[in-house]
């Protein structure tokens, strides 16, 4: 039995699979266009507590999160605890403590770092984003701002 008048005909549900796949396809095209133009805030805390860390070795780092981005620390040959952001300054790349040949390195675009941070080699243009770090019995306080 075939109805005498459908709700849509061939024709139109065609044309609306086909308008909602370019749709989708614009969607999917502009939004990291849009997202790039006007980026997008990620808050980050003022500081924040890592409890029940490792506090690492001479030659060692513990990768965690600080907000929404990756981030290190790693103790110098003199004892220091030093934060630094895991995100590389030249495409957001996550860098890589190598504490064999004393350098923080990118394997992206072969950006090397020094232990202080401060862009050696590559394409980097800027410094990694250094945190301050305060130990508190078994935790860790890293910081934006020096603490007081």
């Amino acid at each position: 039995m075939k109805l005498a008048e459908s709700l849509f005909s061939r024709r139109r549900f065609l044309n609306g699979l086909i308008g909602v796949g370019w749709s989708g396809l614009f969607a999917y095209l502009l939004y990291p266009l849009c997202r790039f133009i006007w980026g997008h805030s990620e808050i980050e805390p003022e500081s924040i507590v890592l409890k029940d860390i490792a506090i690492p070795s001479n030659g060692e780092a513990v990768y965690f999160r600080y907000g929404a981005r990756p981030a290190f620390v790693f103790k110098s040959d003199t004892g220091e605890l030093r934060a630094f952001t895991a995100v590389c300054s030249h495409l957001n790349c996550t860098v890589q403590y190598d504490a064999g040949r004393r350098r923080i390195w990118c394997a992206c675009h072969q950006g090397v770092f020094d232990l202080e941070g401060r862009n050696v080699s590559g394409p980097p243009p800027r410094p990694l984003r250094r945190y301050y770090v305060e130990r508190r019995g078994d935790d860790l306080v890293v910081a934006l701002k020096k603490p007081a």
